[in-house]
């Protein structure tokens, strides 16, 4: 059952998109009628700061009647994206090995800034040697 304590529908065939922390589910589904429709729904896999995690999910849903332009224009979409860009991923955040690294490299930010403060504070002084006075 799902939160609106409805019956799922029923599932007639799906695959499985895995792609990093995102998932990809493609399912077939009936409605009532026995018609078929499309749902597409995108998982992303979240950390919380303990260590537990969580999912978010997006659903959409195609119908038959949709399908030719909805394909017509994922494909006119998709192929304007490789020719102007294209097959190669540009943002690391998006490989699949892609490891985040703020934590170094907000503490050699922070090192950076403490040293440029001080050398600036530094170097508004004068030595003073108070037996001068």
């Amino acid at each position: 059952m799902d939160t609106n304590g409805m019956m799922e529908k029923e599932e007639i065939y799906s695959k499985v998109l895995r792609a990093g922390r995102r998932t990809y589910f493609f399912d077939v589904r009936a409605t009532k009628a026995g018609d078929y429709y499309l749902t597409v729904t995108e998982s992303k896999k979240f950390t919380n700061d303990d260590g537990s995690f969580h999912y978010k999910k997006h659903k959409i849903y195609i119908y038959k009647e949709d399908f030719s332009e909805f394909n017509s224009i994922l494909a006119e979409m998709t192929d304007y994206i490789i020719a102007e860009k294209g097959d190669e991923v540009i943002s690391e955040r998006h490989q699949k090995d892609f490891k985040k690294e703020y934590n170094t490299d907000v503490s050699e930010t922070k090192k950076a800034e403490t040293t440029e403060t001080t050398e600036s504070i530094e170097s508004r002084f004068t030595d003073i040697d108070f037996d001068d006075i």
